[in-house]
């Protein structure tokens, strides 16, 4: 089962400690161009696989999407590879953009 965290969550664990989160952004570049939380790592959902040397397994890692369903997938894949530590940013960066960001761009 993997955790999910709302958007008002993560902003306070960023607000906290950003150092102890990964925000892991897995939606395509033409997406994360038009928006993107600060300080997001951005590795393309069909990246994941090739570049999942690139995370740090001792920090939580928060995933986002569009609106959660990637995300989602991507936060199995990385417990079924043994992170501990991973969440999904429930509702995505829409999610994000409506209820803690709305100067954000939204598609």
């Amino acid at each position: 089962m993997i955790d999910s965290i709302s958007p008002a969550e993560l902003k306070e664990k960023l607000d906290l400690a950003p150092e102890q989160l990964v925000l892991l952004d897995v939606r395509e570049p033409a997406e994360y161009d038009i928006c993107h939380i600060d300080n997001s790592l951005h590795i393309p959902m069909g990246e994941i696989t090739r570049r999942v040397g690139e995370l740090d397994e001792s920090r939580e890692i928060v995933v986002l999407c569009h609106h959660g369903m990637r995300s989602m997938q991507v936060a199995m894949y990385l417990a079924d590879q043994g992170f501990m530590r991973v969440a999904n940013l429930e509702g995505g960066i829409h999610a994000w953009a409506t209820s803690i960001d709305t100067s954000m761009a939204r598609y």
